[in-house]
This record gives C-alpha cells, structure tokens and sequence, in this order.
C-alpha cells in the first residue's frame, strides 16, 4: 500500500538504538501537554513488537513507572505487521460478548485523549452501517450492551436508509443499524506516534530481531538480538502477532493462524461524492460473506476487503501481490452493492494477515513455564480498535501481579 505523506517531523526513525540526540529531536517534535512523570528506576520490561498490542503496552508500562525497552525487527506498522495499512475500522457491536464492548468503550476514550495530547486526527468518527438479516444475533444481544455504556446505535427503515444513502443498492438486506460513535482508525499513523511519543517520555527502542532467551528454572534469561548483543529485563512482553507462533512453538503453535486477507481500493467517478467521508460512513454488510469499508480515508479511494479468512500465509516471506480471484470477487460485489461503482479502477491493493487464535478471542497470559515472560497476541482481525485499553490491561498484569482473566487465558485453549 502506498504510504501516507506523513510531514517530515513524523516519519520513521532511523534503525537501532536512538541516540540521545535523537530522543531530545524527538520529544520535541511532538505536540506537548503538561508532561507524564515517569521513574527512570524501577522494573524494567523488554516488549517485543512494536504493533497495536505491543506499542500500546510499552506505553503503558513506562507510565506507571517501569523502565521499557520496546524492540521490533522492522518498525512499527511496516508492511509486513498485522497493524500495517493506512486505516482499521472501529466499532462497537461484537454480539453478547460485554468484555469486548466495554473494551472498546476504554479504548475510544484513550483514542480521543491521544489526539488531544499528540495534536492529531487519528480516529474519525463516520458511524459504521450494518446491513443484516432480520434477525442477526451478532447484532440483536450487543445493542443493550451498547447503549448500557451509553454508546448510540439507531434502527433505520430501508426506506430511510435507502433515502439517505441513496448510493448503496439494499436488496437482500432485511435489516439496518446505524452505529453512531463507529468510524475508522488511522492505523499505520498511530503505531508511529506511539513510538514517538513513548520515545519522548524516556522509552528506548531497537530495531532488531529478537529471539527468546533460555528457560532457566521458572524464568526466561537474557534475548538474543540479530547484531549479536543481548537484552536482559525483568520481564518481557512478547506482542509479536503472527509469528507469535513460531518463537514458541511448544506452547502457542499452531494457536496462531496467520491468514491470506486481500484489501482493494478503488476510485470513484471524478467529482462525484457520494462515496467520500462527509456523504458515506464506513459500513458493514453481514450477510452470507462478511464485506466491509472505508469510503475516502484522505482521498485514498473506497476500501473494500472480504473478511472471511484466507489460506495460511508466511507473513514474513509471502508475496503479497494481490489475486486476480479475490479481485474478481471484490469487483463482484462491489457492482452489485455500489452500482455506481461499476468501472471504478483499481487504484490500490494491498495484502495483510490476520492471526486468528482459534475462538477468535485475544490471547493474554503468562507463559506457563516462565514466570516473567508474558504472551499477547490473537487479534484475529479485530484487535487493533482496542490497542490503547488492551496495552493497559497489559502493564497491569505484568506490574501488579493481577490474575489473568480466563477469557484471554492460555488454558481455554486446551
């Protein structure tokens, strides 16, 4: 995917260990609110990967004190991540499941106090469309969860629906649910800040490849980093998505499942803006195939992708040069759900992964035979709305000792 022209005060640091120079450049170039007090002593945490989950909880933990060293092998949102691509869908209706809606709750909270604070458009607030069937559970059991916590969801009439998004063709969809506080997340964009912003409030970040250390009685001891040094903590957090699996074979395995996802861009008649932020809010079709998207996201084009999940994918060596099937397919359906959109030209295309646990369910425990080692990943598709609340519940597991909830634990896993 084509990169966003973020200004200069926000690209990529350079790989490695950042000088001091490079932390005093940094910190300054982020908006600044009174700052955060941190201790320079204290527990120190090595995080490892530097994505949604990872960064997030990086952030987090040298907030309430903790020394924190967050290591990525390429960069935070780079093209290979689970939390790379320029924007994710947020939303609140997950069926009957309160964790996850509560969950979002916090983490649009946290969203909307890192604008405030880092002085930038990162969530945008369009509402998301649901098109179901008449009788959907996935939607039905999560509107009282939704408006328990205050959050607004509307029922329209396909009559009102169709008068108001008059681009959208509504045949087959029996029902409609406008989900008010949903929009889109700019996520490539937020995984650097996080960066920079745990950067300037005294974070180190690394840019190598880490291996886990040796299990020592009941413990993990020093990681190995690809320019031959090591990296000792008191505990270490590893957030590294889809290869989660691979650096613990024994006891994640195949509990991580890195999928084939194809996302499609394309472009809309010039001038016409139907299909642009201020006409269209992202949208949702729930029927016998999960589509979704995004209509502008900065004038990129309208983003279509098929959330039903993929074949396996190496998301480190993969080729990532879209299908002409799953174009065929997205071309399909996008001529039958946005008529007008019949010969719109592909103008991007972009293939991701997703690593699905097996209950499509987050991953968050302690490594059974190493006590100061720590396990977060899964986020099958749907984790990287919830980073910011997800991080914190991290930091106060690992500095507070807290027990794990089984909803994310290891053990229901078998």
């Amino acid at each position: 995917m084509t990169p966003d022209d973020v200004p200069s005060d926000r690209r990529p640091f350079d790989a490695g260990v950042l000088s001091r120079r490079s932390l005093l450049k940094a910190a300054m170039a982020v908006p600044v609110l009174p700052r955060v007090r941190f201790r320079q002593q204290g527990t120190h945490v090595a995080v490892i990967g530097a994505g949604a989950f990872g960064g997030w909880t990086a952030l987090q933990l040298l907030r309430r004190g903790a020394r924190v060293t967050l290591v990525d092998a390429w960069g935070p949102g780079n093209a290979r991540a689970s939390s790379g691509g320029e924007t994710r869908v947020i939303r609140g209706i997950y069926g009957n499941n309160r964790i996850y809606v509560e969950m979002v709750v916090r983490a649009l909270q946290l969203w909307r106090e890192a604008e405030a604070r880092w002085g930038g458009t990162l969530y945008r607030r369009l509402g998301a469309l649901w098109m179901t069937s008449r009788n959907d559970p996935y939607v039905d059991n999560a509107l009282p969860l939704l408006r328990q916590t205050g959050m607004r969801v509307d029922d329209l009439s396909l009559a009102d629906a169709s008068a108001r998004f008059p681009q959208v063709n509504f045949e087959g969809v029996e029902r409609i649910v406008y989900e008010r506080e949903a929009g889109y997340l700019r996520a490539r964009l937020a995984c650097e800040l996080v960066l920079r912003w745990f950067i300037g409030e005294g974070g180190e970040y690394r840019q190598r490849r880490a291996t886990p250390g040796q299990l020592v009685g009941d413990g993990m001891d020093a990681m190995q980093l690809s320019d031959g040094s090591t990296l000792t903590a008191d505990q270490y957090v590893f957030a590294c998505g889809p290869w989660l699996g691979t650096l613990f074979p024994d006891v994640i395995g195949e509990r991580i499942a890195p999928t084939r996802q194809e996302v499609f861009y394309f472009g809309a008649p010039a001038g016409d803006p139907r299909f642009v932020e201020e006409q269209m809010p992202v949208w949702i079709d729930n029927g016998a195939r999960l589509y979704y998207g995004i209509p502008g996201n900065q004038w990129r084009g309208f983003k279509l992708a098929d959330d039903t999940r993929g074949g396996s994918f190496d998301p480190t060596d993969g080729d990532r040069t879209a299908s002409a099937e799953a174009l065929e397919s997205a071309r399909e359906y996008l001529s039958f759900r946005f008529p007008a959109l019949v010969d719109a030209p592909l103008v991007e295309a972009r293939v991701c992964q997703y690593e699905d646990s097996p209950d499509g369910h987050f991953i968050v425990d302690r490594h059974p035979w190493a006590e100061n080692v720590w396990l977060v990943g899964g986020g099958s598709g749907h984790g990287f709305k919830h980073g910011p609340a997800l991080g914190e519940y991290v930091a106060q597991l690992v500095l507070s000792q807290r027990d794990v909830n089984p909803f994310f634990g290891l053990s229901r896993l078998g």
